[in-house]
């Protein structure tokens, strides 16, 4: 693949945010394949204190899935975990998260990577218009999961590139030459992994028997601390 990082400045840096309730091999997935895919120096799990467009939810201890994602990540060296909504102790805004990466390292250029329910979800976020121009974003599609572009505005659509079944020296090419910020619509993980079905799996079962779709290490954290029970 190309080196698409050797005509510009600063860091190339995916951001993930995300409650990981909990961390799953789809998540981990998408992380290791963007970074070949992106070019990228750092890709960052972000876990939310709670998600604001979740209200009626409860999450697991944010601490908790912070270890899970820690111990899954561990041995990763471009892979890491932001304690930065975590800390904030509240509900927090992705207009105020990226906000304050953009202004702390103004130099560096982001992607911020949703999947694809959050992607048709959107237009339910607060000021969503304003979260999809701050910076890049990554849409990552799911099986079973149709990914429509009509429900965003033509100024929107605009900015969308859709690299689905392009080989990985045209996707360089694309991703090198793209100006401005824009929308990369990838299918490059297709493993159909629900974090919602996995909490019930454990709930039903006395011993955790999810090792295919959940890192070991997050497994044996889950049955350690007995969470999702």
């Amino acid at each position: 693949m190309n080196d698409l990082n050797s005509h510009s400045e600063g860091k190339r840096i995916a951001y993930y945010g995300g409650t990981f309730d909990p961390l799953h091999c789809g998540h981990l997935n998408i992380a290791k394949k963007l970074v070949d895919l992106f070019g990228l120096d750092d890709f960052v799990f972000i876990p939310a204190f709670h998600a604001p467009h979740k209200p009626d939810s409860r999450p697991t201890s944010a601490y908790h899935r912070y270890a899970m994602l820690c111990l899954a990540t561990e041995n990763e060296e471009k892979i890491r975990v932001s304690l930065l909504e975590i800390e904030s102790g509240e509900k927090r805004f992705s207009l105020d998260t990226l906000t304050q990466l953009k202004t702390e390292d103004p130099e560096n250029t982001i992607y911020f990577v949703m999947g694809a329910d959050s992607w048709q979800d959107i237009t339910t976020w607060h000021e969503w218009e304003r979260v999809l121009m701050l910076t890049n974003h990554i849409i990552v599609s799911r099986p079973g999961y149709q990914i429509g572009f009509e429900h965003v505005t033509p100024s929107v659509r605009e900015r969308i590139v859709d690299i689905r079944g392009m080989n990985s020296d045209r996707i360089a090419n694309l991703i090198e030459a793209s100006g401005g910020h824009h929308i990369f619509i990838t299918d490059i993980v297709e493993r159909d992994v629900s974090a919602t079905l996995i909490r019930e799996d454990i709930q039903d079962d006395a011993v955790l028997d999810r090792t295919d779709d959940v890192p070991v290490e997050v497994a044996k954290y889950i049955e350690k601390y007995k969470l999702y029970k």
